[in-house]
């Protein structure tokens, strides 16, 4: 047999126990670390055997500090500085991408849920309407009702849950459409002032019918804003008709606009007793019909399909604004901020 053979022979079975002994370093270290970051075990798994051959290196050698010795160690150490900083940012790497990922599936799930939700409040809300459509056709149908002024009745009745499903239908439409990206604005200089008239002109018969004083005023000067005339207008109906649902009766409704010179803000401050602090955050939220502080207004709350909301914040976010509602005095306040026209 050749030296060279000789030496084979002689330092394989060290070299073996070596990557042993170094496997169950390696685990143990990974065990202690297996609370840190994705990029320190990344580090200590590429570290570990980088340490474990210089030790072998040494241990080989008898511990006999040679040329070749120095060398070697120069070379661990160099391949060290290089690989360990990449494993760091490969770890970093994999744990960013790791976290995007569950974001993603977060909502993805977060999504679904919201989806079977809103399928099943709109399923309650088109079930009642049409039940009572239904049920008023059959004793139209078969003559139960006869009489002209009860008839005149139940048309008028099942005009109104026909509005109602059509105002829907008209809200899901438009939810899809945020949702899924497809509308598109025309942005132009608008008014907040004239809005704001034309906005209180539409809900007046409403808010008058129960008796609740809506009023207007600015804080300092009327503000200009680059939007759509459409879209905004909308968003501020479903604040003002939202308040006026939850006002109780001869209550009041305001409606205050401002600027700061870089934000216009339009809020609307309602008295419907407050909203419980655990469901502001989801006051928003698709179908959200949270429970009212004041017992006044909890038959009100339950007359929509809770879809307004949702459809106001999507159309101020399209605007690069923001909207937010806090507890404010005898009720809530709702705020929409939008950059001001320049």
């Amino acid at each position: 047999m050749t030296p060279m053979w000789n030496d084979v022979v002689h330092i394989l079975p060290w070299a073996a126990a070596a990557c042993l002994f170094t496997v169950g370093v390696e685990l143990t270290v990974l065990a202690l670390l297996r609370r840190r970051s994705v990029a320190v075990n990344i580090a200590a798994l590429v570290g570990v055997p980088i340490v474990a051959v210089l030790l072998f290196v040494v241990f080989i050698s008898g511990f006999m500090f040679t040329t070749e010795l120095r060398w070697t160690a120069v070379t661990c150490i160099l391949i060290a500085i290089a690989v360990v900083p990449a494993a760091v940012m490969l770890g970093r790497r994999i744990a960013l991408t790791g976290l995007a990922a569950e974001t993603r599936r977060a909502a993805e799930r977060a999504g679904e849920a919201s989806r079977r939700e809103l399928v099943a409040w709109v399923s309650h809300d088109l079930r009642t309407p049409l039940a009572g459509i239904r049920a008023m056709s059959e004793a139209l149908e078969d003559a139960v009702v006869v009489d002209r002024a009860e008839v005149a009745v139940y048309a008028r009745r099942i005009n109104s849950e026909t509005v109602r499903l059509s105002a829907l239908v008209d809200d899901l439409f438009e939810l899809s459409r945020i949702n899924a990206g497809a509308l598109k604005l025309a942005f132009h200089r608008i008014h907040v002032q004239e809005l704001v008239a034309d906005v209180l002109e539409s809900t007046a018969a409403a808010a008058r019918q129960r008796g609740i004083t809506v009023r207007a005023e600015a804080d300092g000067r009327w503000p200009t804003i680059a939007g759509s005339d459409a879209e905004l207008t909308r968003v501020l109906r479903n604040l003002l008709v939202n308040a006026i649902r939850h006002t109780p009766d001869d209550g009041a409704v305001t409606v205050i606009a401002g600027s700061d010179g870089v934000e216009a803000w339009l809020a609307v401050r309602d008295e419907c007793g407050g909203i419980p602090e655990a469901d502001l955050p989801k006051v928003f939220d698709v179908a959200f019909r949270g429970e009212p502080a004041r017992p006044a207004a909890q038959d009100r709350a339950t007359t929509g399909a809770g879809l307004g909301l949702a459809i106001a914040r999507g159309l101020v976010e399209l605007h690069g604004g923001r909207i937010a509602v806090r507890n404010d005095g005898p009720g809530c306040r709702f705020e929409v901020r939008l950059p001001a026209a320049v």
